[in-house]
C-alpha cells in the first residue's frame, strides 16, 4: 500500500513541476517529510530522483539547441567538486543523526529562498537588467556553482528555481527558454554526483524511489500540456506559500 502512496506523491509533483516549472526538490523533499521519512533519507532519494527524471528533458533541450554549454561547463566546474566535499564531510558523521539538524536547518533557509526567488523572478530580471564582459559572468556563475553545490547536497533544493534566478541576473539578454535548458543540463549532473554521494552514504531508498518514478514520469509530461490553459500567474504564488511556510516550519520548528 506504501508504494502506492509513493506514486501518487510522485504524480502530484510531477504534475506541479509540469504546470509551474518549480523544481521537484522544493516540492518533493517536503512531502517525504511528511510522509514521515527522515531527513537524510528524504534528501538523498530525492536528488537520485531528481537526476534520474530531469535527464529525458536535457537531452530534448540540447536537441532544440537550448543549452549554452559553456555556462554548464563553468557552473559544473564549482558545484560537482562542492558536492563531492561535501558528501565527504557528511561521511565524517558517524550516524545520521549527527547531521539531522544541519539538513533541516539549511533545508529551511533553502526552501524560504527558493520561495522568494520565485515571487521576485521577474523583478529581479527587469531590476538588474545589465551585462557583464562574458569572461566575468563566467567566473561569477563558478562561484555559485560552487554555493549551488553544497547546498543542493545538503537539502536536495535550489538547482532549478536559484539556478535559473541566477542566469536571469547574471545572463539578462538569454532567451527564457535558453535558460531553462542551460539550467536543466546542469542541474542533472549536480543532482545526480550529489544523489550518488548519498547513495554512498546510505541515505537512498530505492523502492520510495522506484515509487517516485513511476508516478512523475508521465506526470510531468501532463502538467506540461495542462500548463497551457493554467495561468502561472495563479498556481506559482501558491506554491511559493507554500514553500515558504514548509521553510519556517524546518528553520524555526
Amino acid at each position: 500500500m506504501d508504494f502506492i502512496w509513493y506514486i501518487f506523491a510522485g504524480a502530484a509533483v510531477g504534475l506541479a513541476v509540469g504546470i509551474t516549472g518549480v523544481g521537484g526538490g522544493s516540492l518533493m523533499t517536503p512531502l517525504l517529510l511528511l510522509f514521515g521519512f527522515p531527513p537524510h533519507i528524504a534528501i538523498g532519494t530525492d536528488l537520485m530522483y531528481a537526476g534520474i527524471a530531469k535527464s529525458t528533458g536535457v537531452y530534448l533541450h540540447a536537441k532544440r539547441g537550448n543549452v549554452n554549454w559553456k555556462i554548464v561547463g563553468a557552473m559544473t566546474a564549482g558545484s560537482l567538486p562542492a558536492s563531492f566535499i561535501t558528501v565527504l564531510a557528511l561521511s565524517q558523521f558517524e550516524k545520521p543523526d549527527y547531521y539531522q539538524q544541519i539538513l533541516t536547518g539549511t533545508l529551511g533557509v533553502m526552501l524560504l529562498t527558493t520561495a522568494l526567488a520565485i515571487i521576485f523572478r521577474e523583478k529581479l530580471l527587469s531590476r538588474f537588467d545589465f551585462q557583464m564582459p562574458e569572461a566575468r559572468s563566467l567566473r561569477v556563475i563558478f562561484f555559485c556553482g560552487i554555493i549551488l553545490g553544497i547546498l543542493v547536497t545538503l537539502t536536495s533544493v535550489g538547482a532549478g528555481a536559484l539556478g535559473t534566478a541566477i542566469m536571469m541576473v547574471l545572463f539578462p539578454v538569454m532567451r527564457a527558454k535558453n535558460i531553462v535548458g542551460t539550467d536543466l543540463a546542469h542541474a542533472v549532473p549536480l543532482t545526480l554526483v550529489a544523489g550518488l554521494g548519498h547513495v554512498f552514504l546510505g541515505n537512498v531508498d530505492y523502492t520510495l524511489l522506484a515509487g517516485l518514478l513511476i508516478g512523475s514520469i508521465p506526470a510531468i509530461y501532463l502538467g506540461t500540456q495542462i500548463s497551457t490553459y493554467v495561468p502561472n500567474k495563479v498556481l506559482q504564488p501558491i506554491l511559493a506559500s507554500a514553500l515558504m511556510v514548509f521553510g519556517l516550519k524546518y528553520l524555526f520548528f
